[in-house]
C-alpha cells in the first residue's frame, strides 16, 4: 500500500505545515527546556506569537492577541496542571491546542473529540476484541487511547470540545489529572504518565447541549479564556492571515483580497456580534449565529473560490453575499429580520457599501 502524500494533504498538521519554523527555533533555542519538550517555553510562545531569530529566520503569528494569554497557557503547561483553553466558538482554542502541542511535542494528533457519543474507551482505553476473545485480557488486546498513548510516550494529548462529552466520561480524566495514573483493572496494571505528558483541553458555554464540569475536574484545570478580537483592526488582521494560508493549501487562482473587502465583512461581524454599529449611534438586533471571526474566514474564502472560478478572481460585493448571508442567517424567521433591518438600516446607508447592500437584497429575494 502507497503512503499517503502528506504533502497533498488538503490540511497537513501545524507540525508539518511549520516544520522549518519548528526546527529554526529549536535549533537557536538556548534557554532551559522542561523534561521532553522540544523547545523551551519562551520559543514555544515565540512560536505561536511570531517574531524574528537571531538568525534572521522569521516566525508567521499563529495566535494575533493579548501575547500574556499565551504565556500563561505555556507556563501552565509546564507545571503539572492541565490547561482549558475556553472561550466562545471561532476564539482560536483548537488552533492555539493544535500549535501548542505540536510545539512541545513535534506532535499534535494525539486528540479525542468530544461529542455526546464519546465513550469512556475513548479517553482511557479499548480493547480488542479478536485478541480479547482468543486469548483473554492481555497487553496485546488492549487498543490504547490518544491519552494512554501520550502518558506513555509523555507528550500532549488534546481534547477537544470536553463538555460535549457526557459527565461520567469527563470524570474518567479525574485520576489521570490528579495522579497522573490511567489503572487497567482487568490486568491490575496501570499506565504512569512519562515526564512531558499533559492535557489541553478546549471547551465553549454557547452551544446548547453543554455538560457542565464537575467541580472536581474543574479545580484540575488552569481555565485560560480565549476573549474574541479586541479591536477591528486586530480582526482584520487575523482574516487576512488565514484567509491567505487556507488560499494557498486550497490554491485558489483568485487575486488576494483587498483589505477593504475584509474590513466589510469583520465590520459587519463586529456590529451583529456587540448590537451596535462602530461608532455606537444605531442599536443592532443580534443573530442567533455566534458571528465568530472563524465564520468570517469562511465567507472570505467562499468569496474567494466564487471570484475564482465564476468571476474574473477579483472579490467583490457580490462574491461576500452569499456567504454573509448564509453566516448570518441561521433561523430562516428571526435571523431574517434581523439581516433585513441590518441591511435598511446600516448597509444600505454607508458610503460605498451599495453594491453589498445590493447583492445582499438579491440573494435574500
Amino acid at each position: 500500500m502507497t503512503p499517503p502524500d502528506t504533502n497533498a494533504a488538503l490540511r497537513q498538521h501545524a507540525e508539518q505545515q511549520y516544520a522549518s519554523e519548528l526546527d529554526a527555533l529549536i535549533a537557536s533555542d538556548t534557554r532551559q527546556r522542561p523534561p521532553r519538550w522540544r523547545m523551551s517555553p519562551w520559543a514555544v510562545a515565540t512560536y505561536l506569537l511570531g517574531g524574528r531569530l537571531d538568525n534572521g529566520v522569521t516566525v508567521s503569528a499563529k495566535y494575533i492577541g493579548n501575547p500574556r494569554v499565551i504565556e500563561i497557557a505555556v507556563a501552565t503547561l509546564a507545571t503539572d496542571r492541565a490547561l482549558l483553553l475556553l472561550g466562545v466558538p471561532g476564539t482560536a482554542k483548537s488552533w492555539v491546542s493544535e500549535h501548542l502541542a505540536a510545539a512541545i511535542s513535534g506532535d499534535s494528533t494525539l486528540v479525542v473529540q468530544g461529542t455526546a457519543g464519546t465513550s469512556e474507551e475513548a479517553v482511557r482505553y479499548g480493547w480488542n476484541y479478536a485478541q480479547l476473545l482468543s486469548k483473554g485480557p492481555s497487553q496485546e488486546a488492549i487498543v490504547p487511547s490518544p491519552v494512554m498513548r501520550a502518558m506513555r510516550n509523555g507528550k500532549i494529548a488534546r481534547i477537544e470540545e470536553l463538555t460535549r462529552m457526557p459527565g461520567e466520561v469527563q470524570d474518567s480524566l479525574i485520576s489521570v489529572l490528579s495522579e497522573k495514573v490511567l489503572p487497567i483493572a482487568e490486568l491490575d496494571d496501570e499506565v504512569l504518565a512519562q515526564k512531558g505528558f499533559n492535557i489541553i483541553a478546549t471547551a465553549n458555554d454557547r452551544d446548547r447541549g453543554v455538560n457542565e464540569l464537575s467541580s472536581a475536574l474543574k479545580r484540575r484545570f488552569n481555565t485560560v479564556v480565549l476573549p474574541p478580537p479586541r479591536s477591528a483592526d486586530e480582526e482584520v488582521r487575523i482574516v487576512e492571515t488565514r484567509v491567505a494560508s487556507i488560499g494557498r493549501a486550497l490554491e485558489l487562482p483568485a487575486e488576494t483580497p483587498a483589505l477593504e473587502e475584509i474590513r466589510r465583512i469583520v465590520t459587519v461581524f463586529r456590529e451583529l456580534r456587540e448590537g451596535a454599529t462602530a461608532d455606537g449611534k444605531t442599536k443592532l438586533k443580534t443573530p442567533t449565529a455566534s458571528m465568530s471571526t472563524a465564520e468570517a474566514i469562511s465567507v472570505i474564502t467562499h468569496g474567494l473560490s466564487l471570484a475564482a472560478h465564476f468571476g474574473d478572481g477579483v472579490l467583490r460585493g457580490a462574491d461576500l453575499a452569499a456567504g454573509m448571508v448564509g453566516a448570518i442567517v441561521k433561523d430562516p424567521v428571526q435571523d431574517r429580520v434581523v439581516m433585513l433591518e441590518y441591511l435598511e438600516t446600516v448597509v444600505k446607508e454607508r458610503e460605498g457599501w451599495k453594491d453589498l447592500y445590493r447583492a445582499c437584497r438579491d440573494v435574500m429575494n
